[in-house]
């Protein structure tokens, strides 16, 4: 007998599959126009955001090759619209908002969502998250060390920018007063309406072909197909439990009668019990006074692109809401790992997001260790500049994130100078940058020794220095990692930690803390050693051509 049970398809397969893919590459075709239109580096070349279609609900239907750092919080951000207009939503209308506490991640993300209509149905919606360099806030960039999110910069619940196709000039001169670059923020923002738009048109035409009703009913079964596949994958691993602590470097808040910035404790346990996993945070540290707090779905953004990794290797299964459905993902409410209001975040977005993958290959690896890879850089390892662009006499605002090891996995090494899991940005292009920003880059190499010793080495670290030339810049550091490096597992040996150093015009220099801002005067130098990471398996397993090999690439250089 046929299986008519409500979670199967009731498209015919080819249909499916058709309009499946068709749903994929529009959330393609929008990560497209965002790149070819944006104005900002950091979107334009490197890549940080992400672009995804979602159904009249809210559920993710479809999402780019974008960052998995948004898989968990995207959904959030299109229900807060629906939750805030509910039937007040019409064709030509497009919404903005980047509130942590209402959908959002950390305020520089800022969430566009259009919805798309078809002979008066609400077919869904396409979101664009993109990483804003500067959003207001007393420091350039908008990643200094506050206690507050009132501090961090312009925060904006879900409004409606475009009535019906006509903008609203209010909400445009409340984004332009609160930026320090309003002109490139605008191209930005224009860019993301522009890729929203390209999904509402490839979503009407889908309904045009299929029908708006049968459209949205396909939507829900890919979201099913998802769910069967992760739970048929899940069920095909090992039952276990497994457990994982480890402690982050500080919050950028050094308290009063402290010397120092106090690290703090992140504790994790895993069990999966057939075709679900429960993820618990319990123990983990309260609030910290800096923005080191991550919003619950930022947090399970962690979770979810490890776990996606472990599962689905060879990323069979479509990413999307229905592909979470078999994820449970608990903390103390206000925890570092699930925040409350008005806790702020903007550390704890990329911060925490890299912590948590990390946390679950580590809690896994004595369960399924040939599902696990070893810690990665652990860090976005950010690094802002600001202040008065002498050849233009304008303001400027640089914002990068520097890449380092990738974990060494269980059949190969580790990969140099890369985004770690949850990021998925590319590196700034040095011509692009030295264009864009009154800076200059001595230089941008690997660290030799960086990556941990193994069967499998980790990814080697870089070095990536900056002089700013002429006007004095206003600087934001941002790493993790700098006194816990980046673990390895099955015996694999530690990455190298990470460092950033200010050498002063006159030669002297001093270690940075890991978190805060500082002044770099013209002619200043800012040198970030962003870390190596994990070795798996145990070192003396390591085939001796290997060994040579890394000798003669200098990625190594035999003295340890």
């Amino acid at each position: 007998m046929p299986d008519t049970s409500p979670n199967r398809s009731k498209t015919d397969p080819a249909t499916f599959e058709v309009v499946k893919n068709s749903l994929l590459k529009a959330a393609q075709e929008m990560k497209i126009v965002l790149a070819k239109t944006a104005y900002s580096p950091v979107l334009k070349v490197a890549g940080d955001y992400s672009c995804g279609i979602f159904d009249a609900k809210g559920d993710m239907v479809a999402q780019g090759p974008d960052l998995p750092i948004h898989l968990g919080s995207m959904p959030d951000a299109v229900r807060a619209v629906i939750q805030a207009f509910g039937d007040d939503i019409h064709d030509g209308d497009v919404f903005i908002h980047n509130d942590p506490y209402f959908g959002g991640s950390h305020l520089p993300d800022v969430n566009v969502v259009g919805p798309a209509f078809y002979e008066g149905r609400l077919l869904g919606f396409g979101c664009v998250r993109a990483h804003w360099p500067d959003i207001g806030s007393a420091t350039p960039g908008s990643y200094g060390a506050v206690t507050e999110v009132y501090g961090e910069g312009l925060r904006l619940p879900p409004v409606r920018i475009y009535d019906k196709g006509e903008l609203d000039r209010n909400v445009e001169a409340i984004i332009r007063a609160n930026v320090r670059t309003p002109d490139e923020r605008w191209g930005d923002l224009s860019a993301q309406i522009a890729s929203n738009r390209r999904a509402s048109q490839r979503l009407s035409d889908l309904a045009a072909k299929y029908g708006g009703e049968r459209l949205t009913e396909i939507m829900q079964e890919v979201l099913d197909y998802s769910e069967r596949m992760m739970r048929a994958l899940l069920a095909e691993l090992p039952d276990g439990e497994g457990s994982f602590e480890d402690f982050c470097d500080g919050d950028g808040i050094v308290e009063q009668g402290e010397t120092e910035d106090a690290a703090f404790t992140i504790r994790m346990k895993i069990a999966k019990r057939g075709s679900e996993i429960e993820v618990d945070f319990g123990g983990t540290a309260p609030a910290v006074p800096g923005p080191m707090n991550a919003p619950l779905s930022v947090t399970a953004s962690g979770v979810y692109c490890s776990l996606k990794m472990i599962v689905d290797p060879d990323g069979l299964i479509p990413a999307n809401s229905g592909t979470w459905r078999p994820i449970k993902v608990t903390a103390p409410e206000g925890s570092v790992v699930n925040a409350a209001f008005p806790s702020p975040v903007v550390y704890a977005n990329h911060e925490m997001s890299h912590r948590v993958a990390d946390m679950t290959f580590g809690a896994l690896a004595d369960v399924m260790p040939e599902r696990v890879m070893a810690c990665s850089q652990g860090t976005s390892a950010i690094m802002t500049f600001g202040g008065v662009d002498y050849r233009t006499g304008g303001r400027y605002v640089s914002y990068e994130s520097v890449k380092g090891g990738f974990g060494a996995r269980p059949n190969k090494d580790g990969i140099n100078a890369l985004s770690s899991g949850i990021a998925n940005t590319m590196n700034t292009p040095i011509e692009a940058l030295e264009m864009s920003f009154p800076l200059r880059v001595d230089c941008y190499e690997l660290i030799p020794d960086s990556g941990g010793q193994g069967k499998y080495r980790g990814g080697l670290g870089t070095r990536r220095a900056w002089t700013v030339l002429e006007n004095t810049a206003r600087a934001t550091v941002c790493m993790e990692r700098t006194k816990s490096p980046p673990f390895g597992v099955a015996g694999g040996g530690n990455g190298s930690p990470s460092k950033a150093t200010l050498k002063h015009p006159d030669g002297t220099e001093r270690v940075l803390p890991s978190k805060g801002a500082f002044d770099v005067p013209a002619g200043g130098q800012v040198i970030m050693e962003s870390p190596g990471s994990g070795g798996y398996g145990h070192p003396q397993e390591r085939d001796e051509a290997a060994t040579e090999n890394d000798l003669k690439d200098g990625y190594i250089t035999g003295k340890s």
